[in-house]
């Protein structure tokens, strides 16, 4: 499957401002594949080290602070010379070995002709921890469950041929917004993680795709009590374990008290904190006013948590995948086609997508484009009917306004209806 992070990393390759990059994100969205895959098919040559399978090379960080005599003993260890600008060197669940992580400050500083690569189960956790890691030593790239382009691409490389030539006010035949849609109908049911992609793909069964979903969702509550360190887990848990609940609710601001009967921000807040560093929760921010630049007026004590992967939280809240594919009215509807949105959206602007709320209008997304302030309405089926959105775009009449529907691609007044399926192309379409 074709990772559209591969991009970013040749640019990272040709860069000659290069520092080590480190990729962050879940585990099992597919770093470690994606290390392999880069270094297979960009680099003559291609030293793959694993902090967790191999105690040894930990001895190699901690006695040495000098990058050639690292690179010296790592060329011993892989059996090939390591050869600057034509090996990449790849190391992975880094945050086995800190003396390694911190490693990476001297390769900047000395060995900057070396190419660099490193990748961690729950490493967004550790890089928050102040004096962690090397501060403006390193790059960073956020990696994330597939965008419904990559699905696409890897379900059907034909629709998918067609879905990246669709131009700015191109009319999408029938036919096609109807496959369309039924793509976008299976991301829902599948979401973006790889194991459950290639599953489909190998075997287009429905309950094989289900069972790894929950040995998925096992598998990061688990690590809540693995690697959290002074994080208490049993919050952690309780905060994960409540998204689904928090979304449920007709006002989706995050409530500590739905958490635990009574609780507090300072209850909670580094549970929080935890999981969104480690990439397993997306935090929206409501703002103050939908103006230039939006970050100015972030309310930091209002927000919302979205799952990061679509699939997984239809899986916690038991939508039956009839529901979605017969286009019933089920009560999670709405929740689950705005963390949809907002997982496509994420990445395509430099400032992270916000939304607005107040006493009398609530807003499902701001993004910023340039100076412009672009307000975004999501429904899940074809209902037209959003009143604080139409207001805002009648009393405000900003150069762009967005919902997203069931619908086809069209032009509504001062509002561009775009389907589901056209979210990951927002930016482009504008």
């Amino acid at each position: 499957m074709r990772r559209n992070a591969l991009e970013d990393l040749i640019r990272w390759k040709d860069s000659e401002d290069r520092k080590p990059m480190v990729l962050k994100g879940a585990r099992q969205v597919g770093k470690t594949w994606l290390m392999k895959e880069f270094g297979r098919s960009c680099y003559e040559h291609f030293v793959y080290f694993n902090f967790d399978e191999e105690e040894e090379l930990k001895s190699v960080f901690e006695a040495n602070k000098n990058p050639q005599r690292i690179i010296e003993l790592l060329s011993l260890i892989a059996g090939e010379k390591i050869l600057p600008g034509e090996t990449l060197i790849a190391f992975d669940e880094i945050q086995e070995c800190p003396s390694a992580l911190n490693a990476l400050k001297y390769f900047r500083e000395r060995a900057g002709e070396y190419h660099i690569l490193a990748a961690g189960s729950l490493l967004g956790t550790l890089l928050a921890q102040p004096k962690s890691y090397p501060v403006g030593m390193v790059n960073l790239l956020d990696i994330a469950p597939l965008t419904f382009d990559e699905f696409l691409e890897a379900l059907e490389p034909s629709l998918y041929a067609y879905y990246v030539d669709i131009q700015k006010g191109q009319p999408i035949e029938e036919l096609f917004h109807n496959r369309l849609s039924q793509a976008c109908n299976y991301y829902f049911i599948i979401g973006g993680m790889p194991e459950c992609v290639d599953s489909w793909i190998r075997y287009n069964d429905p309950s094989r795709v289900s069972r790894i979903q929950r040995e998925l969702i096992e598998v990061y509550e688990y690590d809540f009590s693995k690697h959290n360190g002074k994080v208490n887990s049993g919050r952690i848990l309780m905060v994960f374990r409540s998204i689904v609940s928090q979304l449920a609710k007709a006002n989706e601001k995050f409530m500590y008290g739905a958490v635990r009967e009574g609780g507090r921000a300072r209850d909670f807040e580094e549970a929080i904190e935890w999981l969104v560093s480690a990439g397993m929760l997306n935090r929206v921010y409501n703002v103050a006013k939908m103006e230039h630049p939006l970050a100015a007026f972030d309310r930091l004590d209002q927000f919302k948590l979205f799952l990061f992967d679509t699939g997984l939280l239809k899986q916690m809240a038991g939508i039956d995948n009839s529901a979605i594919l017969l286009k019933s009215d089920y009560q999670f509807k709405g929740p689950l086609t705005e963390n949809f949105i907002l997982q496509q959206l994420r990445g395509q602007f430099q400032t992270a997508p916000r939304y607005f709320s107040d006493k009398s209008s609530e807003i499902d997304f701001v993004v910023q484009h340039g100076t412009e302030i672009i307000p975004i309405e999501a429904k899940g089926g074809e209902d037209r009917s959003a009143p604080s959105f139409k207001r805002y775009v009648s009393e405000r009449r900003p150069e762009s306004a967005i919902r997203f529907s069931r619908r086809g691609y069209r032009k509504d007044g001062a509002i561009t209806n775009l389907p589901l399926y056209l979210a990951r192309k927002t930016r482009e379409l504008l």
